[in-house]
């Protein structure tokens, strides 16, 4: 199996639904996850609506592709996005796919592609229709993107408190989300009930595809379970040998 960093991905972005301004931040998120091998950007370059993106596609070298609307009304890059997919898919060069917006016409798409055995990551605003977050292996929110970049400072400095001075997109921790991680905490235990860090965030985000700690003002899954000391427990076990350190949760 291919270690994460080494997946090839697609990144098709749709000009229409997002925002150009955060674009350095969102590639820098999706090179945490793979390479973008292939980098196009869909939208009628003719409008102004679109201007803002042309100097973000030379300095970021993304393929823009000019779809006209011919019929007012209508989103003719859905179409281009949609048809580039299918044809990159078959062509076998990548590992999985990046679509960048917040429409929802791109549903079925992603759902298709996940089918084909790609995986499929979401970025897109918060205003993104629940049907296509949850049909994406990962779903990003491009306002935690850029309240991220906006803390990256803050980086050295505790952060087991919830930052929602410096953050206002911070969304707050609620019975529901405690709920998911003790059952997810549940469904990794052990028979002491000790699980792996790791392995119960791999399974939150299966079971919910825009689950990010970010999203609740924690740069890692680490201190937000710490945040949390009245409901879990955190053991901190050193390797032998190394300076790595695994994180276990418990239930309390």
């Amino acid at each position: 199996m291919k270690n994460t960093k080494d997946l090839k991905l697609a990144v098709l972005i749709d000009a229409d639904n997002i925002p150009y301004s955060n674009i350095s931040g969102m590639l820098d998120e999706i090179a945490k996850l793979g390479v973008p091998t292939i980098k196009r950007i869909y939208g009628d370059w003719t409008k102004p609506t679109v201007s803002g993106w042309k100097p973000a596609l030379l300095e970021h070298a993304i393929t823009p592709i000019q779809q006209y609307s011919y019929t007012q009304g209508k989103n003719a890059t859905d179409s281009a996005m949609i048809i580039d997919a299918m044809d990159i898919l078959h062509s076998e060069k990548v590992d999985g796919f990046c679509l960048v917006s917040s429409d929802s016409d791109f549903t079925r798409l992603a759902t298709r592609l996940r089918e084909s055995g790609m995986l499929v990551i979401g970025i897109g605003e918060k205003k993104t229709p629940n049907p296509f977050i949850v049909a994406c292996d990962k779903f990003i929110y491009i306002e935690i993107i850029s309240s991220n970049d906006d803390t990256k400072t803050d980086n050295n400095k505790s952060t087991i408190t919830q930052n929602t001075a410096k953050t206002p997109n911070v969304e707050k921790i609620n019975n529901n989300l405690i709920k998911i991680l003790k059952n997810t905490v549940e469904d990794i235990a052990d028979e002491s009930g000790w699980a792996f860090l790791a392995e119960v965030g791999a399974l939150i985000i299966k079971k919910k595809p825009d689950f990010d700690p970010r999203n609740y003002g924690f740069i890692k899954l680490t201190p937000l379970f710490k945040s949390l000391n009245k409901h879990f427990i955190i053991d901190e076990r050193e390797v032998e040998k190394t300076h790595i350190k695994h994180i276990f949760v418990k239930i309390k």
